[in-house]
């Protein structure tokens, strides 16, 4: 199973404490939610969008087209399977994107979006069966306050640090940043520890109590691959 597959099958709290074991204590991003319901598992790697506050010249640069703009590229660049993250430094009283650019990710095969600011027209897109995780409904062009200056470079969104080859995975409990380097350790572990805290809910379901169950002691791991070998988990 590729570390895409493994991660579909897992939950994001799963992957978050599983990377805090491994040290990195600082991988949920805390803030964009979903603005379909229905439409919220997603993981693909990162395409990163970086935006500042605007300012006069560099808005006037990029009318005069002395500078791309880079707002368009970014969702141009977006593949299929890959997820668009956009650090919008917290701004919700302007919106990067609205209900044509979701649905030309959706066309495209995208993952998902996922921005720590606003989109436009949330109403629209809460209807497209594309997962959007975003922090407001702002009907302002984003260069009202912001601008995007860098494309595939690291970023910040949501207090979370982005960087090129990270996979991002979302669900209904929300968004984690995956380092690219750990997703083949990562999904395996998580892979397992699924397994194992599915064998745990039955054993408490059933009456066992807590202590000694979650977290396992000897008996609970001996049972546990008892289990294994009778269900051929």
């Amino acid at each position: 199973m590729s570390p895409m597959d493994a991660f579909e099958q897992v939950s994001v709290p799963t992957v978050v404490s599983t990377l805090w074991r491994m040290g990195f204590r600082n991988t949920l991003l805390f803030g964009p939610r979903p603005l379909n319901p229905d439409a919220v598992r997603f993981v693909g790697r990162a395409v990163t969008v970086r935006t500042i506050a605007v300012r006069k010249d560099l808005l006037d640069a990029q009318a005069r087209g002395e500078r791309p703009n880079l707002q368009a590229e970014a969702v141009a660049r977006v593949g299929a399977g890959e997820v668009l993250v956009v650090g919008m430094g917290g701004e919700t009283r302007t919106a990067f994107m609205g209900d044509i650019m979701t649905t030309h990710l959706l066309a495209k095969g995208a993952a998902g979006a996922v921005l720590d600011g606003a989109v436009s027209d949330a109403a629209a897109i809460s209807g497209i069966p594309f997962p959007v995780f975003c922090t407001g409904n702002a009907a302002t062009p984003l260069t009202s306050h912001r601008i995007v200056v860098e494309l595939d470079c690291p970023i910040d969104c949501a207090g979370v640090a982005v960087v090129p080859g990270d996979l991002v995975m979302g669900d209904a409990n929300g968004v984690v940043a995956i380092p690219g380097h750990l997703a083949a350790e990562l999904a395996e572990t998580c892979a397992e520890r699924e397994i194992f805290e599915e064998f745990a809910i039955e054993r408490v379901r059933s009456g066992a109590p807590l202590a000694g169950t979650y977290p396992p002691d000897e008996a609970t791991l001996a049972a546990f691959r008892d289990w294994r070998s009778e269900t051929g988990r």
